[in-house]
């Protein structure tokens, strides 16, 4: 059983949610907060799997508990969410460690197979979304250092690294490269311990502010 904590300052939209990711076998909502330090009061008290986090919520943001909830509980995912596709905090969010982004008004099944992709480990992004996103607030922020760990990587994992950044899928980049998954699989794995990131949507960050890609590629 994958439990669930919402996050929303909106009593309607968590009902909802509830009652969606209720009727689920395997989901259950364990916990529900009107902002962001109630999330992170719930999260180290429930351990939930899954925090559901609105990003625009009154007092501490969405963004701030998905930094205190991923740094103080890494065994916690947090899947955002925002009425808005182009957010700027969705960057932040990711940047924060959340592992996943969704808009509010994805379908019923979307919200209940982001939760499960999350709670596997994955990103909850799709990739084109996800480069859309980046590369247009990436762009616009200011210059950062790349980090040290880059020169960690193998010129494979580079390689591997940047065409995670243009949104290839792991099946893409094998077919690409004309290994085989599993190889794929292992190189990203390595890359992520690395760079010290937790799932694609940090890669692709630390890759667009490295300048290992650039928006429109």
């Amino acid at each position: 059983m994958i439990s669930v904590l919402l996050a929303d300052d909106h009593a309607l939209v968590r009902t909802g949610f509830k009652l969606m990711l209720d009727a689920q076998p395997d989901l259950s909502v364990v916990g529900e907060a009107a902002d962001g330090e109630q999330a992170v009061e719930l999260s180290r008290r429930l351990r939930p799997d899954v925090v559901l986090m609105d990003l625009h919520m009154p007092g501490m943001d969405g963004v701030r508990a998905t930094e205190l909830i991923t740094t103080e509980l890494p065994g916690v995912r947090v899947l955002a969410l925002s009425t808005f596709d182009l957010d700027e905090n969705v960057v932040a969010a990711l940047r924060a460690g959340a592992d996943g982004f969704l808009p509010k008004d994805v379908s019923p099944e979307e919200l209940i197979e982001g939760v499960r992709v999350v709670h596997r480990g994955e990103s909850a992004v799709a990739p084109r979304l996800l480069t859309r996103l980046i590369g247009t607030f990436v762009r616009t922020s200011p210059p950062r250092t790349a980090p040290a760990e880059l020169s960690g990587l193998t010129d494979r994992e580079r390689e591997i690294l940047v065409l995670i950044a243009r949104g290839r899928s792991n099946a893409e980049i094998a077919a690409g490269l004309a290994v085989s998954p599993s190889t794929v699989k292992n190189h990203v794995t390595s890359l992520f311990a690395k760079l010290g990131v937790r799932d694609r949507a940090q890669a692709v960050i630390i890759a667009y502010e490295a300048a290992l890609v650039h928006p429109g590629e």
